[in-house]
């Protein structure tokens, strides 16, 4: 396995981490609407073309609240593992569900980027993982903590992308029919690509078809 082989649905998993009411209150690096929509991109996608897909949280019940209903409602009955550990990789759970997608590329996402996204990458990328941080889905309390954060990560062998990068990557080629719509679909919801989307719709002439 390689850095400059591209992320597939065969060879890659995903980690969602600590999307939770107390921790968006804390992001100050990005307006909050950035993350939010970012990991709503991410999950669609993973859940588009079948990627394996972990999701944690930080003391639920305690302080931090459920994860964000916009991504589990996605996955109607997967396990969410929820911690008391800051670093995810500590909780044996995390790791087995971790091991369990039996691939070695995995895409880290979480709030807050310096502890719930670095900490688990450094430990993933000690067990021989190749990791990607999707920046842009990803907050903490200042844009110094974010940057110095991935900066971390990206020295220690993580590889910065980002969300729609991701979906691209996972797409490929405008051809493959069975995906096609449904990439149309997190474009239209979460980037500013789709206006243009259904511009083009309506320039061609489905507004008529719709309005009858």
């Amino acid at each position: 396995m390689s850095k400059l082989d591209m992320l597939t649905p065969q060879n890659s998993a995903i980690t969602l981490i600590d999307y939770q009411p107390a921790m968006y209150q804390g992001v100050q690096s990005h307006d909050r609407l950035v993350p939010f929509n970012n990991v709503q991109v991410l999950a669609k996608a993973a859940k588009l073309f079948g990627i394996p897909t972990v999701i944690s949280t930080v003391a639920k019940d305690s302080f931090s609240g459920p994860f964000m209903p916009e991504v589990t409602d996605l996955f109607p009955g997967h396990k969410i593992i929820d911690r008391t550990s800051m670093n995810s990789w500590l909780d044996p759970a995390f790791r087995e569900a971790v091991y369990a997608t039996g691939r070695k590329k995995i895409v880290v996402a979480g709030l807050w980027t310096e502890a719930c996204v670095m900490f688990p990458t450094l430990e993933l990328l000690r067990e021989n993982f190749e990791l990607y941080i999707p920046a842009d889905a990803c907050g903490d309390i200042s844009l110094e903590a974010h940057e110095r954060a991935m900066e971390r990560a990206i020295q220690a062998g993580a590889v910065p992308i980002t969300s729609l990068q991701y979906l691209f990557e996972l797409q490929q080629d405008w051809a493959r029919s069975e995906t096609y719509d449904g990439v149309m679909e997190i474009l239209k919801a979460h980037s500013p690509y789709g206006i243009q989307v259904r511009f083009s719709k309506w320039a061609l002439g489905e507004h008529d078809s719709e309005a009858g």
